[in-house]
């Protein structure tokens, strides 16, 4: 009878304690989602989905407009022969500052782009080292 109550005690004792490890989502700081912002954004370039990479950047800034012209340029070389084009982008967000509804942050890595024509390969790398500036749209932040 001791076993059964102890037992008993055990499982009421160990539900307790795990009721306390519910889940609970704790909101992000704003640093946290200015470093998803442009992690996304560096994704959504990866894979070309370029309306969702866009849908980082506040409409007709800079950021905006760079994202237009690599897409044109990604297309450019598809219409060339190439295809298989490969978008690599590895970067590291660091030193967000907010400033009230402005943000920067610094982005440092590289970029490759590859694809494959025939019997011709192109492959160009970049490094970027250089601050990103954002904007706080409603309660997003946004590249611009």
């Amino acid at each position: 009878m001791k076993i059964k109550y102890s037992l008993i005690i055990t499982f009421l004792v160990l539900a307790i304690l795990l009721s306390g490890c519910s889940g609970i989502v704790t909101p992000a700081t704003d640093e946290a989602k200015i470093k998803s912002v442009i992690n996304e954004y560096a994704l959504a370039i990866n894979d070309q989905n370029w309306s969702k990479a866009k849908s980082y950047c506040v409409y007709g800034s800079d950021v905006y407009y760079a994202t237009y012209v690599f897409e044109d340029g990604v297309n450019t070389l598809y219409q060339a022969g190439f295809t298989n084009v490969t978008i690599l982008i590895a970067i590291t967000v660091s030193n967000v500052t907010v400033n009230g509804n402005y943000a920067s942050a610094y982005v440092s890595g590289n970029v490759l782009i590859g694809g494959a024509a025939y019997y011709n390969y192109y492959s160009e790398t970049e490094s970027i080292s250089k601050y990103y500036y954002l904007q706080k749209v409603g309660n997003n932040w946004k590249l611009y």
